[in-house]
């Protein structure tokens, strides 16, 4: 039987940051390089060229998704009925029109380098990243969990 005591790891926000935007580019890698191997929409020229993608998409998912998170909080702290709905329908309308953004932005950076096909496309690719991420981040924190049973 192991009787050592548990090591204590502090981690800093710099660090939690990186690590999180690391695991998620990496997931974005592999996602973007399934998609472009078995999808006929999504072409991509080159590894080099689907790890600069992953990292524009990710900075640019995290943009739109702090913009979607400030208009929500904005209509929430709204008193009555109407804010709510035009909050929701604000929302709606960032969603649909940020997957527009992105093809819009990836064409500008990569040009003929990068193909994300059309709206169907990129909005099932973007769900497709953000339910890996999830996963990743589930089964990270399922660990957690697991490790701090041992002691």
């Amino acid at each position: 039987m192991n009787n050592k005591p548990a090591l204590q790891v502090t981690v800093t926000k710099q660090q939690h940051r990186f690590l999180s935007w690391m695991s998620d580019v990496l997931v974005y890698i592999v996602v973007l390089n399934l998609f472009e191997e078995f999808s006929h929409a999504i072409i991509i020229d080159s590894f080099w060229i689907s790890i600069l993608t992953a990292v524009l998409l990710q900075a640019l998912i995290a943009l739109l998704k702090l913009v979607e998170e400030r208009v929500g909080d904005y209509f929430e702290q709204r008193n009555g009925v109407r804010p709510k709905v035009v909050g929701g329908f604000a929302k709606l309308v960032i969603l649909f029109v940020s997957k527009l953004l992105i093809l819009e932005i990836v064409n500008f950076v990569f040009g003929d380098h990068v193909e994300l096909g059309h709206f169907v496309n990129v909005l099932v690719l973007i769900l497709s990243l953000m339910a890996a991420r999830a996963l990743v981040g589930r089964i990270y924190v399922e660990l957690g969990k697991i490790g701090s049973d041992k002691t």
